[in-house]
């Protein structure tokens, strides 16, 4: 009998973390005759964290109507856990997955965040979990900051639209009269500073529907609103590791909410017992969208790794597609990696066959690992 532990990501566009789990424990069960299937669905601070905790702990979900990616009206969703905390995840109204084809970090608007956090207040949650990840904004929090009752004005004291492209105009912050008082920490899967060429303009805009001429904007008004900050808030979280997260949401987190940044694999495989689970398996197997050179820097898989690599137990990936430096994750103890597809597809190809062909990339990987038997 072998013991297999699937704890993967979800494969973002196109499967939930929950939906792996299920096809690959079919694909295991399809091809090893005695094996013993554990799944635990994982998620670092982007979409899947509450759908995460919903699989681990006891909770509800609860509705409410606030602003989306654009400031249109939707209903989105957070998790309540039985001991009053709030998992709230802002991709689920600041997403990218939501913005469609229409994505424009200059417009995204982290504003529905902020509200989906007062109504959980409002329901008694007595601390925040924030997700910070799979964004579609690059607001440096602003929008969150601005349904809490922070103010941003321009030089002629007027208030800016809460959006990427209005960092630049600000030039005076007056904070609200009654600060929120949650505790709250931030879980997210990077470490990139707020701006430069290792932030958040730079390295995320772009996937986001930056074309250059937006980065250099966006980058620049990061730059100048950070002094904002240091100035009328008495902050400097710029170069805190994860400030740039989720379009430099980390350091509005830090600098608005008095948020402490945490690694959101760690929250998750800490609270859902991970390594009492994996220490009694013979193989953990994980798994992402798209296995890339920043897949070793925080993200599920690498956490994931470096935890089962501590207990002495074999890991292998199975994901996606390969990007650019996937042979990173291997230093991470990895042994080995299989593939939905080789190479990156765009998503409308991926979709069609997306289960399919992830079931047959499983189906190899346990044929490969018989040998534990």
């Amino acid at each position: 009998m072998i013991s297999v532990l699937i704890a993967p990501d979800s494969f973002k566009g196109t499967l939930s973390a929950a939906e792996v789990c299920d096809i690959a424990e079919r694909a295991f069960k399809d091809t090893i005759k005695d094996v013993e299937i554990i799944k635990l669905p994982a998620a670092d601070g982007g979409e899947g964290l509450c759908a995460c905790f919903e699989g681990f702990a006891k909770g509800k979900r609860i509705s409410a109507s606030v602003s989306g990616v654009f400031g249109e009206k939707m209903t989105a969703e957070y998790f309540m856990l039985e001991n009053s905390v709030a998992v709230v995840e802002m991709a689920s109204c600041a997403g990218l997955v939501l913005a469609g084809d229409n994505k424009d970090p200059e417009r995204a608007t982290t504003l529905g965040v902020g509200e989906l956090m007062l109504h959980a207040k409002e329901n008694g949650a007595k601390s925040i979990l924030l997700g910070l990840g799979g964004s579609a904004t690059n607001d440096c929090g602003i929008g969150m900051a601005t349904a809490l009752g922070w103010r941003f004005l321009d030089e002629n004291g007027n208030t800016v639209a809460p959006c990427g492209k209005s960092l630049s105009e600000i030039k005076k912050i007056i904070p609200p009269e009654k600060p929120f008082d949650l505790p709250v920490t931030a879980a997210c899967d990077v470490e990139n500073p707020l701006y430069g060429e290792t932030g958040a303009a730079y390295v995320f805009a772009p996937q986001k529907g930056a074309d250059e001429a937006a980065v250099i904007r966006l980058d620049s008004g990061l730059r100048s609103f950070a002094e904002i900050i240091r100035r009328d808030v008495g902050k400097d979280a710029s170069l805190e590791k994860g400030a740039g997260a989720a379009g430099g949401m980390g350091a509005g987190a830090i600098a608005f909410i008095n948020a402490t940044l945490k690694k959101g694999i760690d929250i998750i495989l800490d609270e859902s017992g991970f390594d009492s689970i994996a220490k009694d398996c013979d193989l953990v197997v994980t798994g992402e969208g798209r296995l890339d050179f920043q897949s070793a820097d925080g993200k599920v898989i690498s956490g994931i790794a470096k935890r089962a690599k501590k207990l002495g137990k074999k890991v292998i990936a199975v994901c996606g597609c390969r990007g650019k430096g996937a042979e990173k994750i291997l230093e991470c103890g990895v042994s080995a990696m299989y593939f939905s597809e080789e190479s990156e597809k765009p998503l409308a190809e991926i979709i069609p066959n997306c289960r399919e062909n992830l079931y047959k990339a499983v189906c190899n990987a346990a044929l490969n690992i018989k040998s534990l038997k």
